[in-house]
C-alpha cells in the first residue's frame, strides 16, 4: 500500500457458519439499484433489486434475481411482463419505498404500458420485458427477460455497496 500501511484480508469457506462474512464480502462489490415493476391481482407492484445485469444484446436479453424468501416472490416470477427502472442518485427514497412494500407508487408520477405494467417515470434508463425464462438459483431464481422497448436518459446512477446507497464520483 501507498502509505506502508498492512491490508488485513479475511478468508472463509462460504456456509451457514460464514454466511455474514460472505454477505459482507459481497457488499463490496458496488452495483446500481433498479426497481422491478409488474402488474399483480389488477394492481400495480414493484420491488427493488441490485441484482440486474445484460445477458445478450442480439436478442435483447436482461436479467435480475428476485430472492426466494420475498413475498412478492411469486407475482414477479409469474410475471409474463415486467420493466426494470435503473434508479438514479437522486431517488433512494424511491428505493427504500420499494424495500419496504410493493404498492409504494402514491408518491410517483408512472403509467401503464399496453400489459398494464407500471412505467415510472425519470429513471436513468427503463426496460420493458417479455419474460423469456426463470431458473432456479439456490435462495433466489434468475428471471430472464426479452427488452421489447428501453429508454434513458442523462443523470448519474444511484449505487449500492456494503448495505448503503451512494453515489458515483471520480478518483482525482
Amino acid at each position: 500500500m501507498p502509505d506502508g500501511g498492512q491490508r488485513v484480508s479475511q478468508e472463509f469457506v462460504p456456509g451457514p457458519d460464514t454466511a455474514r462474512a460472505f454477505r459482507d464480502a459481497l457488499g463490496r462489490f458496488a452495483t446500481g439499484v433498479c426497481v422491478v415493476t409488474c402488474r399483480s391481482a389488477g394492481r400495480p407492484l414493484g420491488i427493488t433489486a441490485n441484482s440486474f445485469a445484460s445477458v445478450s444484446l442480439d436478442p435483447p436479453l436482461v436479467l435480475w434475481s428476485p430472492a426466494k424468501a420475498s413475498r412478492r416472490y411469486r407475482p414477479f416470477v409469474e410475471a409474463g411482463h415486467f420493466a426494470i427502472h435503473v434508479m438514479a442518485d437522486h431517488q433512494s427514497a424511491v428505493c427504500l419505498g420499494f424495500v419496504r412494500e410493493g404498492a409504494a407508487f402514491d408518491a410517483l408520477t408512472w403509467s401503464e404500458n399496453a400489459e398494464g405494467v407500471p412505467l415510472i417515470d425519470g429513471c436513468l434508463a427503463r426496460f420493458d420485458c417479455v419474460q423469456e425464462a426463470v431458473h432456479d438459483a439456490g435462495d433466489h431464481a434468475i428471471v430472464i427477460g426479452r427488452v421489447r422497448s428501453a429508454s434513458f436518459e442523462e443523470g448519474a446512477p444511484l449505487l449500492f455497496v456494503a448495505g448503503q446507497y451512494g453515489r458515483f464520483t471520480t478518483a482525482p
